[in-house]
């Protein structure tokens, strides 16, 4: 079904010397029978493999709520926080363990690192977080992520770790992400209900045409293929291609950084943003929203300006200087995220006005911009 030859837009991979593997839980414990033992040592053996090409990896891996459901004798994910802690405080034991095992038969070190989207949305716990990483990297460590599912909420989950994967990537700068699964890929229709369904090969990140025809998640874990789609689009902000891939190909990670063309393959059209910009559009959690006239909407799209008082006409939601806010147009498009110089309250009173009369409105003057230009990134 799948050729062996060097295919256009496959390079990317094949001249890749940092990426982020991540690998599902429905692989992971077999559809839910437990770790499966065997195929964690195949992928492993894999990233070995590629580390001795010179390929640094860093592993995103799912399976511990599956894992501790088993060990615990659940048959369906809880849906209650408390009961998925539980399960992810005894399955994390287990599956690092595994890959402790598995990778000392190379001589290799893992090194287990669990995130909260807090870590990623504070700034100083982002830069803290991709030091850690890049040091870990450094000294031939490989690095094992995985949500914190122990002590996280819904309320600051990242929601999946397709999502978290695309977020290590934009982290680490890595050259790609690629997403194993238990399908082939994504294909223009579902194929296990239309024979007809083929295989989309190469795509674009940001085509819209991939959401439509993307699917839910399964009973094991919380992803699905849109939120792969979704964690391609984010990866892409920072120049990664990503792959979704069927983790049972044999040999799928060394075959891939050949070039060899199995799965799919989505490419950003668009220059990797500067570091800060890609932190920023990384943030999933925003604390409120100002609504933009035309001419801010203009200025923000055509230059990159900084967005000044005078140009928002409304603000919604309680935020404090320092936190994310997303910036829509009047018809709620979403135009713009960004850091803001000034709390909610304070932002009331100055929107719609010129710069020189927030000492005037205020009593003091933080800084004459709403959100600075560093400090924003266009959507």
């Amino acid at each position: 079904m799948h050729s062996v030859e060097q295919v256009p837009g496959r390079d990317a991979l094949s001249g890749a010397r940092r990426v982020v593997v991540k690998i599902g839980s429905a692989l992971l414990t077999n559809d839910g029978r437990g770790l499966d033992d065997a195929a964690i040592g195949g992928w492993v053996d894999q990233i070995a493999a590629l580390r001795q090409a010179g390929v640094e990896v860093v592993l995103v891996s799912s399976g511990a709520v599956a894992a501790g459901m088993v060990r615990l004798g659940w048959a369906t994910r809880p849906t209650s926080v408390h009961h998925l802690q539980a399960a992810a405080a005894v399955g994390q034991n287990v599956l690092t363990e595994t890959y402790e095992n598995h990778f000392g038969r190379h001589g290799l070190l893992t090194a287990q690192v669990l995130l909260t989207h807090d870590d990623l949305s504070n700034r100083k716990r982002y830069l803290n977080a991709r030091s850690a990483l890049r040091t870990l990297v450094d000294v031939k460590v490989v690095p094992v992520v995985n949500e914190n599912d122990t002590v996280v909420t819904d309320e600051i989950r990242f929601g999946d770790n397709d999502t978290l994967g695309a977020l290590v990537a934009n982290l680490l700068e890595a050259d790609a992400l690629v997403i194993l699964t238990d399908q082939e890929g994504l294909f223009d229709a579902d194929p296990r209900h239309d024979p007809r369904a083929s295989l989309i090969a190469e795509g674009r990140a940001d085509d819209p045409r991939l959401a439509a025809v993307a699917g839910g998640g399964g009973a094991l874990g919380r992803g699905g293929m849109a939120t792969k789609v979704r964690a391609a689009r984010l990866a892409a902000r920072s120049g990664a291609v990503t792959v979704i891939a069927s983790g049972r190909q044999p040999e799928v990670l060394c075959r891939l950084i050949r070039g060899e063309r199995l799965g799919t393959l989505l490419t950003p059209d668009q220059a990797p943003m500067a570091a800060r910009k890609r932190w920023l559009a990384g943030q999933l959690q925003v604390r409120g929203t100002l609504t933009l006239d035309a001419g801010a909407v203009r200025v923000l799209r055509g230059s990159g300006s900084s967005l000044l008082p005078v140009g928002v006409r409304r603000a919604e939601g309680s935020f404090v200087r320092g936190d994310m806010v997303l910036c829509v147009d009047e018809q709620g498009e979403r135009i713009a995220k960004g850091l803001v110089n000034y709390g909610s309250d304070d932002a009331r009173k100055i929107l719609g006005q010129p710069s020189r009369r927030i000492s005037e409105l205020l009593g003091y003057m933080e800084a004459p911009e709403l959100i600075h230009r560093d400090n924003l990134v266009v959507l």
